[in-house]
């Protein structure tokens, strides 16, 4: 046990109170393994942590956190990077570095202050209200140079726990946060003793460039120049659910348009539900016709780079593919004009696109804010690709998976699968207040 107890309360009154904290270590001994970032990890040190929030229920929790702290141990023989820290070398170039000395995984274990449940936690739509389910709130990937690269928070709730997770984003993405999570899954629950699908490490391979940056101190935030109070209009956070069957029929509607004028290339899912959310988001804003508005994803590369990654790389292999228009043409066109625009930007964005996005940035690289997604933008990141309910760490499948509080802003949206594996996603939007309630009356856009 370390330190001493703490209390933490979040914005809605949720109390946890921090019972245990110490460290787990690859069960093995490794030696020292380093790995350089490349420039498909280095833009995010100014990014937040990444977090993950998932909800069980049942089981006995000192039973679970031991399940949980076994697995650990022995995933991080292979997921080794997650239990070092950042470094840099001589040359001022930032690498992953892990040695048998290091402290590993930090752990956390909490009890909620409260009578509180499962089922009175997964209705709340609102993540800053579980901020204390979370660790790591509001730290920069860039602390990595002295903190651990992921926290475990283990939270007993009164018939289940809370699992929250902080991920260094500096150091990997969702293909291979979801990798790790559920190869930990497997061996916690006993369904294989190793790693089923060892993760590659060789981030060269990927490109090879050495950038040195000197960011000894995380940068202002660009509107801020280092001296404003201004406090940004605070946030909404809601999951619309979408059922199978409203996605078939958005998809349907959005192909057999009459306004579709290239009815050979088919608009696919992730097209039709993203072209449906950023007309309803920009409706929902009250822009101007003239206003601009973007669109944002940020695209698994691991297929695109040349020559192709394995899905098992390890690390940040993503990139922010954008596309706009004025809100006006926008909405005043029919769907498949914006679909068209989302389609296009990510078919172009191929090998050659990537190596010239790599080479501009080398030359003078920019270390973007989480916020840095565009103008009245609605940007989308996780994928309902990730098999999310399938993390069971022997104690049942998760009821509810959310993305923390970090690296939230006016537009940032989460897809995930639907609970049931049947072909529904979740789609979790974040927006300024009025928005958000617009959206929420919004029929056209609820009831698709």
């Amino acid at each position: 046990m370390a330190g001493e107890l703490e209390l933490k309360q979040a914005q809605e009154g949720l109390k946890v109170k921090e019972t245990k904290k110490y460290n787990v270590q690859p069960r093995k001994k490794i030696g020292r393994k380093e790995c350089q970032l490349v420039t498909f990890d280095l833009p995010y040190l100014a990014f937040y942590y990444n977090q993950k929030l998932l909800f069980y229920k049942g089981g006995k929790y000192e039973e679970i956190v031991e399940r949980l702290k076994d697995g650990l141990s022995t995933v991080l023989e292979e997921f080794y990077p997650l239990a070092g820290k950042l470094g840099k070398d001589d040359d001022g170039v930032f690498k992953v570095e892990y040695d048998d000395d290091m402290e590993g995984v930090e752990i956390v274990e909490a009890i909620s202050g409260e009578d509180v449940g499962v089922d009175d936690l997964v209705v709340k739509d609102d993540m800053f209200g579980l901020k204390a389910l979370l660790p790591y709130n509001e730290i920069l990937n860039l602390e990595g140079l002295h903190r651990p690269l992921l926290a475990v928070q283990i939270t007993k709730l009164s018939d289940g726990v809370a699992l929250g997770l902080a991920f260094n984003h500096a150091v990997l993405d969702g293909t291979s946060t979801w990798h790790f999570m559920s190869s930990w899954a497997e061996i916690s629950s006993g369904a294989t003793c190793t790693v089923s699908v060892p993760p590659f490490h060789d981030r060269t391979k990927s490109r090879n460039t050495r950038v040195p940056l000197d960011l000894s101190q995380p940068p202002p935030p660009p509107e801020s120049n280092g001296n404003s109070t201004t406090a940004s209009p605070p946030l909404c956070v809601r999951v619309f659910r979408f059922s199978e069957s409203a996605i078939a029929t958005l998809k349907s509607n959005l192909n057999n348009s009459t306004s579709n004028s290239d009815s050979s290339k088919p608009f696919s899912t992730f097209q039709s539900l993203s072209i449906h959310i950023w007309r309803a988001v920009t409706l929902a804003r009250s822009l101007a016709p003239t206003d601009p508005t973007v669109f944002t994803v940020f695209a698994d590369c691991r297929h695109r780079v040349s020559p192709p990654m394995p899905p098992s790389y390890f690390g940040n292999l993503i990139q922010a593919i954008f596309t706009g228009t004025a809100a006006g043409l926008l909405n005043g066109n029919p769907a498949p004009f914006g679909a068209s625009l989302i389609r296009d930007a990510i078919e172009a964005h191929d090998a050659s696109a990537i190596e010239k996005r790599n080479s501009e940035w080398e030359k003078s690289p920019v270390i973007f804010q989480y916020k840095d997604a565009g103008v009245n933008c609605v940007a989308v990141g996780s994928s309902p690709r990730f098999r999310v309910y399938d993390v069971d760490f022997g104690f049942g499948k998760p009821e509810s998976v959310r993305s923390g509080g970090n690296n939230r802003f006016d537009g940032m949206v989460y897809l995930y699968q639907g609970r049931n594996g049947d072909g529904a996603i979740d789609v979790e939007i974040s927006l300024e207040k009025g928005a958000m309630e617009r959206l929420e009356m919004d029929r056209e856009f609820l009831f698709a």
